[in-house]
């Protein structure tokens, strides 16, 4: 587990919800939701007089936290000389493209896609005009 959780790998911290705000108070209720069994369509409907904005990104950011933990305890097992595509089977390849190194798709060893990947959708949780943390945005 020690390889797991070595920051310099894939491996990223939870982003958490600070406490005492209106999404935090989401998140707890959305894990109880989710960990007491109940039926998943009913655990993700927006609970009566919530904000249907801070609804999703609660439940994006989960589900981010949880993909990254899953990734992490597989990465070691994908390596750029076993996992030389990022495919979806024999029939589908993803290529990456950013606009920014990589301006037309680009076949990548499925290590490095991911790596851009989870990079990506972290930046994109942290952007404030995004997923704002302030109440009331």
């Amino acid at each position: 587990l020690k390889q797991v959780f070595n920051k310099d790998k894939t491996f990223r911290p939870k982003r958490k919800f600070e406490p005492g705000t209106q999404r935090f108070e989401l998140h707890k209720r959305a894990q109880a939701s989710l960990n007491s069994g109940v039926d998943l369509k009913a655990a993700v409907q927006l609970p009566s007089g919530e904000d249907q904005n801070d609804w999703v990104a609660v439940h994006v950011v989960d589900f981010f936290n949880r993909i990254n933990l899953i990734y992490g305890t597989i990465c070691e097992f994908c390596t750029e000389r076993t996992c030389p595509v990022m495919s979806g089977g024999p029939k589908y390849e993803y290529r990456w493209q950013d606009d920014m190194k990589y301006k037309k798709p680009t076949a990548l060893p499925a290590p490095q896609y991911m790596n851009l990947l989870m990079d990506w959708i972290e930046v994109q949780i942290n952007n404030e005009d995004i997923f704002p943390t302030s109440v009331g945005k």
